[in-house]
């Protein structure tokens, strides 16, 4: 213990938090660095560069014979990059597949992965692969004084820092990642468009956003979908350097079928066949008959779509299809790159390409100026040589007498180490007399183009258009058309109302006691001839069409909906509601109505409140249903009345003590949802008690008669008979004669 304590002194101290948070910081700026973002000057992150790098090294060039990707894997992480093989091989994998680069780096050859399914490449022992045409906008001039180069992770090697890349493939082929704290998601463009936007930088710097963008009106994904974002929500993308664009699958009509042969990008055909199939098997697309996938070599996309007749709106099946599947879809945009003051940053496009620009001219100026020292050195070289053959006998005898003629050489003729050198490693045959007119012609060639680079480093103007020259010869090389079509007024896509397509026949929904429901067909059904199931018993029915909403209510004041058509047949003894909605605990379903959205309900609880509701207020998508009625203290949901005219209707109520008030409905007010105004007076301690409450209530249309029914008598009251229990809302009503007032229901009679 003691020598412990003695060496602790050699060990720095610090504090766990201080420790912790510097490593962790440092761990963020490599992922962030040398793992996740790409740089703005070649477009690609360190194992992309790598892999390109070790490919060139290994002689894969696009002329070159396809070689096992095994090969270059093991190049990748035994030289430069000393991760996993299977990240490797992944990131060389999608620099293969034409659907995910609009550009691909890699050849493939063999199994590189499908749209279907990307991931679903051969091993790396089966598939082979070589360098593109492409990539040699990435190299070409690797060797040409261009970069700079950093030892690799034990310092056998040297390699690239970055790659001096001929066109701005940042933008080209984009690429995604996630950092710590950041992410990155730029997308593909065309070459032609980008490389024009360049050389009208060039030509003229301070060009504007608006001016860069009638030349690069947007991304261009490689796999030809549609791209239908407004221009003025991309110009806010490309300014802002961040936001979406909303891809669209293209389809068109052959035969009366529906053919789907371009896919947003990233976007799986098998899961677009198993989204449009389940939706058939829940009888939720009733349009299609039948789906098929015809795709192949030749199709790499064709999803066949059958209508169910030549009746079938195409255009509205395919906005429904776009609005639920993935036949639509956004991609994200991240313009976060590093930048060439080595930190990230998100970018407009045109501060990006501005930036690009720089660091080409850097690079130029770079090749341009080790070109200029090599023809220097050269013609340093060339004149010792000339100095040589115009006093070759001379310099023949001193090469001959002397042991050392090196230093006699130098000082007889004037030249320096290296010319003195590369006369003494002349070989007899380079003596003869035509050599010299050879070294004159080479000396004559050497000084234009020395003349010409001089001028070229001197003036920024001969330097851009330089560039701009071989940004032409790119385009012409590499350049194509644009493949994602941008649509204007492509409109939002729009799910199709089920209900609205479902036959309009007419139904009756039966909802039994123990909240159980079935739907018959017709209006002539008795509910109360229906089979129920032993301790249950007819509840509550409705009649409406097929392709109506059954809007139930709880015991709760919570109103839900079903679409009818989806109802179980009254054939069988139907299905329990809860398997379909989720009311409270303890909930039971009191009732059922149907009707037209603008048709109106009266809506009451027996503490004598109420208001009125259209048909379209009481339904709800939510499985939870909706709160429609709130019930005081102690009160219960009374059953649903449909208001003839909100203008000639009466409404009377009657409580439990047998005292009945008659007023204008009017005078309710119409809500969506609510506690509602005062029917009838009744105090709320008797409402929580259940000492008084609302037994009955009606709605008597002009013409109709209110027939009251206590225990086996009933009683017809005419309009005129009415009048006698006319009042305000609110008020406390009059009795009805002696026999009447325990009334067990009220209905109207034509």
């Amino acid at each position: 213990m003691g020598e412990v304590l003695a060496m602790s002194g050699e060990f720095e101290r610090m504090p766990l938090r201080d420790f912790t948070e510097k490593a962790y910081l440092d761990y963020s700026m490599y992922v962030i660095l040398d793992r996740a973002l790409p740089h703005v000057g070649d477009g690609l992150k360190p194992v992309q560069r790598r892999i390109v790098y070790a490919m060139s090294e290994l002689g894969l060039s696009a002329a070159s014979k396809h070689k096992k990707s095994a090969r270059t894997v093991g190049d990748v992480i035994g030289k430069y990059h000393p991760h996993g093989d299977s990240a490797a091989y992944e990131a060389m994998v999608l620099m293969a597949q034409p659907f995910s680069y609009r550009y691909p780096l890699v050849d493939g050859q063999g199994n590189w992965g499908s749209q279907d399914d990307p991931k679903s490449f051969a091993a790396m022992r089966y598939t082979e692969s070589r360098l593109t045409k492409y990539a040699d906008v990435l190299l070409r001039e690797v060797g040409m004084g261009t970069v700079d180069w950093a030892p690799n992770f034990d310092g056998s090697l040297r390699e690239p820092a970055l790659l001096p890349a001929r066109l701005p493939n940042i933008l080209l082929n984009g690429g995604s990642g996630i950092a710590v704290g950041m992410a990155t998601d730029i997308p593909p463009h065309n070459l032609t468009e980008v490389a024009s936007a360049c050389i009208h930088l060039l030509q003229t710097p301070k060009a504007t956003l608006d001016e860069i963008m009638k030349i690069v009106p947007a991304p261009d994904f490689p796999t030809e979908a549609d791209l239908i974002t407004p221009s003025s929500e991309i110009r806010e993308i490309y300014e802002k350097g961040n936001g979406s664009v909303r891809l669209r699958a293209r389809w068109k009509r052959e035969d009366g079928d529906i053919i789907l042969h371009a896919l947003p990008w990233q976007v799986s055909g098998a899961k677009i066949l198993e989204q449009i199939a389940n939706q058939m098997r829940a009888k939720k697309l009733p349009l299609v008959a039948d789906l098929r996938d015809e795709s192949d070599h030749e199709n790499p996309t064709r999803i066949v779509i059958v209508p169910r007749s030549n009746r079938v709106d195409a255009e509205q099946l395919m906005s429904h299809l776009f609005a639920t599947t993935d036949l639509e879809r956004s991609v994200r945009i991240n313009l976060n790159v590093i930048g060439l003051d080595g930190r990230p940053g998100v970018k407009g496009l045109l501060p990006l390409l501005q930036e690009w620009l720089v660091y080409r001219e850097q690079t130029v100026t770079r090749r341009l100026e080790h070109r200029l020292e090599k023809v220097r050195d050269r013609l340093h070289i060339l004149e010792g040589l000339m100095t040589a053959y115009l006093n070759i006998d001379e310099v023949i005898a001193i090469i001959r007498q002397n042991d050392e003629p090196k230093p006699i050489l130098m000082e007889r003729f004037g030249l320096s180490d290296r010319q003195a050198e590369a006369i003494l490693e002349l070989k007899l045959r380079h003596l003869a007399k035509l050599e010299e007119f050879k070294i004159r012609g080479e000396q004559d060639a050497l000084e234009k183009e020395r003349d010409n680079l001089e001028k070229t480093l001197a003036s920024k103007t001969r330097l851009r258009t330089l560039i701009r020259k071989e940004l032409e010869e790119e385009i012409e090389k590499h350049g194509d058309a644009r493949r994602s079509r941008l649509i204007k007024d492509a409109g939002n896509a729009q799910a199709i109302d089920l209900a609205a397509l479902a036959p309009a026949e007419p139904m009756t929904v039966v909802l039994s006691q123990r909240g159980w429901v079935r739907a018959a067909k017709g209006h002539e059904v008795d509910p109360n001839s229906l089979s129920y199931k032993s301790g249950d018993g007819f509840c509550a029915a409705a009649q409406g069409r097929s392709n109506q909403q059954a809007v139930f209510m709880d015991s709760t004041g919570r109103s839900y909906s079903v679409l009818t058509s989806s109802l179980p047949s009254a054939r069988g003894q139907g299905e329990p509601l809860t398997g379909r909605l989720s009311p409270p605990a303890g909930a039971t379903f009191l009732t059922v109505v149907m009707g037209e959205d603008e048709d109106r309900y009266l809506i009451a609880s027996d503490a004598g409140y109420g208001f009125v509701a259209k048909m379209v207020d009481l339904q709800s998508r939510n499985k939870a249903g909706k709160t429609l009625l709130t019930l005081p203290n102690g009160a219960r949901v009374l059953p649903l009345h449909k208001v003839n005219d909100l203008k000639t209707d009466r409404i009377a109520a009657v409580t439990n003590e047998g005292r009945m008030l008659v007023f204008a409905l009017s005078e309710l007010p119409e809500m969506a949802r609510g506690k509602g105004n005062k029917i009838i007076g009744i105090p709320s301690a008797k409402v929580a008690s259940r000492e008084e409450f609302v037994v009955a209530l009606a709605v008597i249309p002009v013409d109709g008669k209110l027939v009251i029914t206590s225990g086996k008598r009933n009683l017809t009251l005419k309009r005129s008979d009415l009048d006698h229990y006319m009042g305000e809302r609110g008020r406390r009503g009059a009795k009805l004669p002696r026999g009447f007032q325990r009334v067990e229901s009220m209905e109207m009679e034509a």
